[in-house]
């Protein structure tokens, strides 16, 4: 038996290539290999620490550059190309949502979704299904409230919340700030929304008045009268008259030649 072991043995060793056999060679010596010698445990550099920590972390594209010249508060796109940003307020029932979007990519549309801080904190996984769809999503304040009627302090402390929430859920706190209950942001509400990062105020140029829910065919009869080639237009995700009404919307905006795209993409266009 023990002659038949190293016979066995003799012939594995002569059929293991030569850059295996070093890892054989105690079973065919027929001794035990020496354990591996343990590397000596060295601190990682301060840079080798840093580029691990950014492998970890997701990769998310940062928001693209906005044009120089654009006002503070960007009430419509440019008026001589053929496009319209179409932007939600974000909040509401999280199924609701992701039917307008998948009707708008069905129909080859980009939208702009201003979030809620609080429906980012219900709904998680809302934000990078925003963002993996092609969309903008940007900052709508962390409560909803009349940010007008507030001082510096609480009116920061709004915008900074929700933009801390973007940023722990995608990498990036967005492009755009809109204020809550405001059509405008007053001027103590833009110097709270650049001290968090936002350079610009999206506003809008037509109100679809949604929110008061007057039905589909109110809602696109709304948009379709007063929409005009740059224009920003003001919606709400979480009622069922909006969605019933953007296949109409989008179906109108193509007969005339207009494409619904994100406000980014409209503005830099």
């Amino acid at each position: 038996m023990a002659v038949e072991r190293r016979r066995v043995l003799r012939n594995l060793c002569g059929a293991t290539a030569a850059g295996a056999a070093g890892s054989l060679l105690g079973a065919c010596s027929g001794t035990t290999a020496a354990p591996p010698k343990r590397p000596v445990a060295t601190s990682p550099s301060p840079a080798a620490r840093r580029a691990a920590s950014s492998a970890a972390s997701p990769a998310v594209a940062s928001p693209a550059a906005l044009p120089p010249h654009l006002p503070d508060q960007v009430r419509h796109g440019p008026r001589d190309r053929p496009n319209v940003a179409l932007t939600f307020h974000g909040q509401g029932a999280p199924d609701l949502a992701e039917a307008v979007l998948s009707t708008a990519e069905r129909a080859g549309a980009r939208l702009t979704v201003l979030a809620v801080g609080t429906w980012l904190d219900a709904h998680p996984g809302i934000a990078r299904r925003i963002l993996s769809g092609g969309h903008d999503l940007g900052n709508h304040t962390q409560h909803h409230v009349d940010i007008s009627a507030m001082g510096a302090a609480d009116a920061y402390r709004e915008i900074d919340d929700c933009a801390r929430r973007l940023r722990r859920l995608t990498g990036s706190a967005g492009t755009w700030f809109r204020p809550s209950q405001a059509v405008l942001a007053t001027p103590l509400v833009q110097r709270q929304a650049r001290k968090a990062g936002y350079a610009h105020c999206l506003s809008y140029d037509v109100d679809s008045l949604d929110y008061t829910d007057p039905g589909a065919g109110a809602v696109r009869g709304t948009v379709l009268a007063a929409v005009r080639p740059g224009s920003v237009v003001s919606m709400h995700l979480g009622h069922t008259g909006t969605l019933e009404a953007l296949p109409g919307i989008l179906d109108g905006l193509r007969s005339r030649g207009l494409s619904a795209v994100t406000a980014t993409r409209m503005v830099r266009a």
